[in-house]
């Protein structure tokens, strides 16, 4: 058994229409009325007005505004240093980058982090770890899970059509990354925590279910992606959410001249990876017609020989990280995929 000893999980969770506007209700029920909020830098003027007025409605301070456009440890460091010490807890608002850099600053100042994404573009939003670049590479620091999570769909569904289509690709990564993970534990005896594999792997079933782009459809997508961020909480590490499909996109951030969006990377890898590991491609695929992201990538394709030098990389991104590209050389397997397989014709140039 490897269940952490003990494990945190948000207290509140609201993903409905109109949650924004009610953000300072649920921060003044937790007793929280003096914030800092991290937002995204560009924060459309609108959603920003609806995030004041509702925390101002309900007597709520903001104590500092910070603007966030780029999230590199030394920036959310100096940020750390000038938090005011009566804050009582901090909002993450807008994109990822002012996600994980409130989600650090609050680890840090051991003070609760509210997650109020107004886009599902990847399961960053609720996981128990932050993304910042350190010496201009990405790293994951440890982190803790959101105090709460606060999901107004209707603003997600204002948001450009590519970021939940780049939610699509990281949530079905899950089939892959957990077929990596049981590949672990059958060649070199890495414990498989049954109850996080189980949670990663049902919350794509119920979002093949729906795969809309619609309230409901974007309702099942954050829940599903909220619970793959609490399946991460329960094992301790990335396993059930991140195998061979996340090695590749972090190769191609290393290596490409424009890398993409993570869950436009991190989905197509995934189909990749299901054909390496011979399961499930067909779901995959089914699920990216439904949902247009295989014309998405076909109307920016990615860059063939940047692909192959990432799946080449892939192997040693990650220390003592077994997947299905550490049981044989794969890059002839991907070669023909990209000659051959009708589904990738058009998503490389």
């Amino acid at each position: 058994m490897i269940l952490s000893p003990s494990i945190t999980i948000p207290g509140l969770v609201r993903i409905k229409g109109g949650a924004l506007e009610r953000l300072g209700l649920y921060l003044r029920r937790g007793g929280h009325l003096r914030v800092v909020v991290a937002a995204s830098a560009g924060l459309p003027a609108a959603v920003e007005a609806v995030a004041r007025e509702g925390l101002a409605r309900e007597g709520v301070e903001i104590l500092q505004w910070l603007e966030i456009a780029d999230n590199d440890f030394e920036g959310v460091a100096g940020l750390f240093a000038r938090l005011p010490g009566a804050a009582q807890a901090l909002v993450g608002l807008g994109g990822g980058k002012a996600l994980d850099a409130a989600k650090y600053l609050a680890f840090l100042a051991r003070r609760p982090y509210f997650a109020v994404p107004t886009a599902l573009s990847h399961d960053g939003f609720c996981s128990p770890q932050a993304s910042l670049t350190i010496a201009g590479r990405r790293r994951s620091l440890a982190a803790a899970l959101p105090h709460g999570i606060v999901v107004d769909v209707q603003v997600c569904l204002g948001a450009p059509r590519i970021l939940w289509l780049s939610g699509v690709g990281d949530l079905v990564s899950k089939l892959s990354a957990v077929f990596d993970w049981k590949l672990a534990f059958h060649h070199r005896g890495e414990p498989v925590e049954d109850l996080a594999a189980l949670l990663s792997d049902a919350t794509v079933r119920q979002f093949l279910d729906n795969p809309a782009f619609t309230v409901q459809g974007l309702t099942h997508l954050a829940t599903a992606l909220m619970l793959n961020g609490i399946a991460m909480e329960i094992c301790g590490s990335s396993r059930p959410t991140s195998g061979s499909e996340h090695l590749i996109s972090h190769a191609l951030d290393a290596l490409c001249a424009r890398p993409r969006l993570h869950g436009l990377q991190v989905g197509l890898a995934t189909y990749v990876t299901c054909r390496l590991q011979g399961q499930q491609a067909d779901t995959v695929d089914r699920l990216f017609q439904a949902t247009g992201f295989w014309d998405a990538i076909r109307a920016d394709p990615f860059v063939r020989e940047e692909w192959l030098a990432a799946l080449a990389a892939a192997p040693g991104v990650k220390d003592d990280f077994f997947t299905v590209l550490s049981t044989r050389d794969c890059l002839p397997e991907f070669q023909a995929m990209l000659d051959h397989d009708p589904c990738l014709a058009g998503c490389f140039v």
